[in-house]
């Protein structure tokens, strides 16, 4: 197994995603899975919020220029994200209650946008 190191970009990502964890533990949710990749793509974090699961993207922006870190996602992005849940939810023989969360973080400020992707 290759535990090759981590570029600077993919260390801060991991720091920001860290961030947002505790930022929605702090609120009542609970971790379930961080990174989950299936060829479909990746979700940042996985987390329940009472009965409802919750799939999150974590997006980082160090200002609001050209929108900030929530205009950052793209319809080819909310795409992979729908894809790597079908996939995900493939292992639950009923799909519970589930909706996809944002954590954007500009510059130092969390922001924190619920059920953002129908």
């Amino acid at each position: 197994m290759w535990l090759g190191r981590l570029s600077a970009r993919q260390a801060q990502g991991q720091g920001w995603e860290q961030a947002a964890l505790a930022y929605l533990k702090r609120r009542g949710l609970a971790p379930v899975e961080q990174n989950f990749r299936c060829k479909a793509g990746e979700i940042d974090l996985i987390m329940r919020d009472g009965a409802t699961l919750v799939f999150v993207e974590v997006r980082q922006r160090s200002s609001k220029e050209q929108g900030g870190a929530a205009a950052s996602i793209t319809p080819a992005k909310i795409r992979r994200l729908r894809r790597a849940a079908e996939c995900y939810l493939l292992r639950f023989p009923v799909t519970p209650p589930c909706r996809f969360d944002v954590v954007a973080i500009d510059g130092e400020r969390i922001e924190w946008l619920r059920d953002v992707i129908n």
